[in-house]
């Protein structure tokens, strides 16, 4: 059985070319690890779900997630606000 998303990427790409993968089954997961990859700067090389390369707008999709997501947590730590507000005033989701 294939695990529901397969990410394959590089840490330290400037010192390393050892791609490593990660799998899981949880859609949530597997955003919240995309979100640990973008902030230490790795090389995100492929995402697959369910076996099948995502290409183009899907795989752009859930990196926007990703990034949004870290942008949200940034401007709710550094601003002091909740949720709503940075949904309101940025139009980020939280």
């Amino acid at each position: 059985m294939l695990n529901k998303f397969s990410i394959d990427y590089v840490m330290f790409p400037q010192h390393n070319t050892r791609v490593r993968n990660y799998l899981t089954d949880d859609p949530i997961e597997a955003e919240e690890f995309l979100m640990q990859l973008l902030l230490a700067h790795a090389s995100i090389k492929t995402i697959r779900h369910e076996g099948a390369t995502l290409t183009g707008h899907q795989f752009d999709r859930m990196l926007k997630v990703a990034a949004e997501r870290i942008v949200s947590d940034l401007l709710r730590e550094s601003l002091h606000v909740d949720a709503s507000q940075i949904k309101t005033r940025f139009g980020f989701a939280a």
